[in-house]
């Protein structure tokens, strides 16, 4: 190949994590890396969860727990617990669990129990007791295994994200990424409108091949300057806005993020081992910012404290080409999906290692960038989908807000599909297999949504009192058993 110069605008979460894939992955290639940031622009820098794949993503470029976690004042995370989503379900809250390779023995006995649930018939369908992370969040446990365990146990993690692009900005620069400190006074593009180079205000030009827009929602490059059209979710996704607070260290450190809803929105609290982060996401078509602060205040009990509250601006869904020209947009300018299931980071990071298959399958030219952007679309919208479930599932009745996303009809047909199999008492598992509809959000995902949701019919007034395989399978005995390998998480 040709030597190639890239050159990604922005710096933060996304900017670094890609800068470190990219040289990671082409160490042996004669490509030059520069990530350029303004001294000038923060970043939003907030306590932030993951998905699973992040613990690949340090896998991948061989870094060690030790070396970052500390530094990011970041803790474990195994499951997402939603508090007050749907007062009909029989209970408050319900849990989504990350899925390990323990729960290839219980993954089929709830699916079938939730199956056996929707004909009328009362069997157990708690989504956190038939998936082993459940487990290991309801008791505290580090998801760490002794050596002598034989099953691997997927988790995520918590961290502050100003923190954690420092320490990628550190480590990329030791693989031979140069860092820019600049402020753009220009962009340069070539006749056919690609871009050429960025234009400083020192007068620097910093020419490149390819550019990687990681400028956040003012997608500098790929929107401003490429003109790349943004698709607004905002019809079935209203949320816009977040306030956001930290407090004190929670002792007992849990090792999961907490959605609670609210009157306009929902809540997230992210335990890290600084201070605990917490944010009300919110719709500003149904509150107001400075009544959603008062709210949540109030909800943290925090309504005497002098603690300075961020307001931050979302702008929630996608452009219409990930991949424009000679472009790549990732992180904020590329979309953003609301923090509901912490799927941000895990978007960026699947964008970069797809553009790499695609950019090396096309040797290294933009042959393959409509089957790139076709396959980011779909994921984006994949994951819209199950996000707006939570919303178009809520039995709420307490505000406007809630009513409203119930009653949206502006959902996708795949979702409309897929809620039809449920309510209908198809096979959800192999509906999604053969409408390649799985995306991040696995069958097993689907069905702790929609069982923690309550989503079932009245039950039978005949019960034959067989047919619940969690207890056939003495599921309860046999986790309980696994705990004992797992030490506690309090601090």
């Amino acid at each position: 190949m040709n030597p190639q110069r890239i050159v990604i605008l922005g710096g933060g979460t996304a900017g670094w994590m890609a800068a470190n894939l990219l040289a990671h992955r082409w160490r042996e290639h004669p490509i030059h890396i520069t990530v350029v940031e303004s001294p000038d622009i923060g970043i939003i820098g907030v306590g932030e969860g993951s998905t699973p794949s992040l613990k690949r993503f340090f896998a991948d470029l061989n870094i060690p727990e030790s070396d970052w976690m500390e530094r990011c004042k970041a803790t474990y995370k195994v499951n997402i617990e939603f508090a007050g989503w749907s007062p009909n379900s029989q209970n408050a809250s319900y849990s989504h669990p990350f899925i390990s390779q323990l729960d290839t023995f219980s993954e089929r006995p709830f699916q079938v129990n939730c199956y056996t649930r929707r004909l009328g018939l009362d069997v157990e369908t708690t989504p956190e007791k038939f998936l082993f992370n459940g487990w290991l969040a309801k008791h505290n446990k580090h998801p760490i295994a002794p050596d002598h365990f034989p099953f691997n146990v997927e988790y995520g993690y918590h961290f502050d994200s100003g923190l954690l692009g420092q320490f990628l900005a550190d480590h990329a620069q030791q693989l031979g990424v140069e860092h820019k400190q600049r402020t753009i006074e220009h962009v340069q593009q070539h006749p056919d409108d690609s871009i050429a180079a960025l234009v400083c205000d020192n007068g620097e030009v910093i020419p490149a091949d390819l550019f990687f827009d990681c400028t956040g929602f003012r997608s500098v490059l790929l929107q401003q300057t490429l003109g790349v059209k943004f698709n607004t979710f905002k019809d079935n996704l209203y949320n816009d806005a977040a306030v956001v607070f930290p407090t004190a260290v929670d002792q007992n450190q849990p090792v999961e993020t907490q959605a609670t809803a609210l009157s306009n929105g929902w809540a997230w609290r992210i335990p890290l081992t600084h201070r605990t982060g917490n944010g009300y996401v919110f719709s500003q078509d149904f509150i107001s910012a400075d009544h959603a602060e008062t709210e949540f205040r109030a909800h943290l009990g925090l309504l005497d404290s002098d603690i300075e509250a961020r307001h931050l601006q979302m702008n929630v869904g996608q452009v219409s080409q990930h991949w424009y020209k000679n472009c790549v947009g990732l992180g904020l300018s590329q979309g953003f999906i609301e923090p509901l299931e912490a799927t941000a980071l895990h978007l960026v990071q699947t964008s970069v290692e797809r553009f790499i298959e695609e950019y090396e399958a096309g040797h290294f030219s933009n042959k393959r960038q409509d089957n790139y952007n076709n396959i980011i679309n779909e994921n984006f919208e994949r994951v819209r989908d199950y996000i707006v479930a939570h919303y178009k599932l809520n039995t709420r009745d307490d505000s406007e807000y809630w009513r409203a996303n119930r009653n949206n009809e502006h959902i996708s047909k795949p979702l409309l599909e897929l809620l039809d199999v449920w309510f209908r008492r198809g096979d959800l598992t192999q509906h999604l297999k053969e409408n390649g509809h799985a995306s991040h959000f696995s069958a097993t995902s689907w069905h702790c949504l929609l069982s923690g949701y309550g989503a079932y019919p009245p039950l039978s007034v005949n019960q034959p009192g067989t047919g619940d395989l969690y207890s056939d399978n003495q599921l309860d005995a046999f986790f309980k058993g696994c705990l004992m390998n797992f030490k506690s998480s309090r601090v």
